[in-house]
């Protein structure tokens, strides 16, 4: 019997956009449940809402560009979208401070630049900045205390009657701030040992923000045993902040201690979910290394010495201006050849 015999490389089939995003979708869930159990309702209604929005903003902006709606929204890319905006936003962020996240998300950031692939920065990450500059109260004010779902939590109809109520307000007693706000503020009259004696840190790291992070955590390698995603960006991510918080964070009287800066923020859901995204990230594995380190350092810088408690969103959004330059000088190698040609055309005999 004769085989047919055929040199290398050999190319698999290539797996479609819309299967690998709604991996990502599935892959968000632990995260989702986790946040559901540990802080209420807010966050479900929240990207139940964005997802729908999200998918009818683009199927409008498809219509207006006469191209084929049915073909680019079963991509599932504009659900995606939804979702991040979804699990970033406040618990009880009102319902306009979404819509203008999801609205600046789809239309400016993604179909106006002529949509998917095309788009230098991240879509969900655009529209969360947008919304934290203009809305700095409504974006750092409903966050919701730390309540099981089953002991404490306010109802899913108190929450949906709280998020369509459209007030910016907090609701007293539901809200509190995030744990790295509530340290920022306060380590600068307060020693770590008061600071962590706050009902948002419990007897954990930080009450319930630990799980939610372990479970994107979990997601996160699950698309990369996958193959969805690389551990590059991740590694780099995480890699940059931690070395960031060694170098000058030891001193917790002064600075928020590295457990913080891991597991109470979004740090897990920029890493494996946000960073990720494979049209505004950097290209080569190289390159990725540098993308993901560059947006860990810039997260800590941010927290630590800027205005903002998180910074997930500014630091991925300066990276993506980055990335021509970090593919320019990281292209892969050419099969077949030693060294990857990188650099000025022509410096290289």
């Amino acid at each position: 019997m004769a085989f047919v015999q055929q040199s290398s490389p050999h190319a698999h089939k290539a797996r479609p956009t819309s299967r690998v995003m709604l991996w990502v979708l599935i892959a968000a869930l632990p995260g989702l449940l986790a946040q559901t159990l540990f802080f209420g309702w807010g966050n479900l209604i929240n990207v139940v809402f964005c997802i729908a929005l999200a998918i009818a903003s683009e199927a409008a902006l498809l219509k207006l560009r006469k191209k084929p709606v049915a073909f680019f929204i079963k991509d599932n890319t504009a659900a995606v979208t939804g979702l991040l905006l979804g699990l970033s936003l406040p618990q009880f962020a009102p319902w306009w401070v979404s819509a203008v996240a999801v609205i600046s998300a789809i239309v400016v950031a993604k179909q106006l630049y002529g949509g998917l692939g095309s788009n230098p920065f991240n879509p969900a990450m655009v529209g969360y900045a947008l919304v934290l500059v203009s809305f700095p109260v409504a974006m750092t004010t409903n966050w919701a205390e730390p309540a099981m779902l089953w002991d404490g939590a306010p109802g899913f109809g108190e929450t949906l009657a709280t998020i369509a109520s459209g007030q910016q307000t907090a609701v007293d007693g539901w809200t509190m701030a995030t744990p790295l706000d509530e340290y920022k503020h306060k380590i600068t009259t307060h020693t770590a040992t008061e600071v962590l004696n706050h009902p948002t840190f419990g007897e954990g790291i930080a009450r319930g923000w630990e799980w939610v992070n372990a479970a994107f955590l979990a997601g996160g390698l699950l698309l990369i045993a996958l193959r969805i995603i690389t551990w590059h960006i991740p590694a780099g991510f995480l890699g940059g902040m931690i070395v960031m918080s060694l170098a000058f964070g030891n001193n917790a009287d002064l600075y928020a201690p590295l457990s913080l800066h891991l597991l109470a923020g979004g740090t897990m859901l920029g890493a494996f979910f946000i960073a990720t995204d494979p049209v505004s990230a950097a290209t080569s594995h190289q390159g990725k290394l540098i993308y993901g380190a560059g947006i860990g350092i810039l997260i800590y810088l941010i927290r630590t010495w800027g205005n903002y408690p998180d910074a997930v969103a500014f630091s991925v959004l300066l990276m993506n201006f980055a990335v021509p330059f970090i593919d320019h000088y990281t292209p892969p190698r050419t099969y077949g050849h030693h060294k990857a040609r990188r650099g000025v055309p022509g410096s290289q005999g």
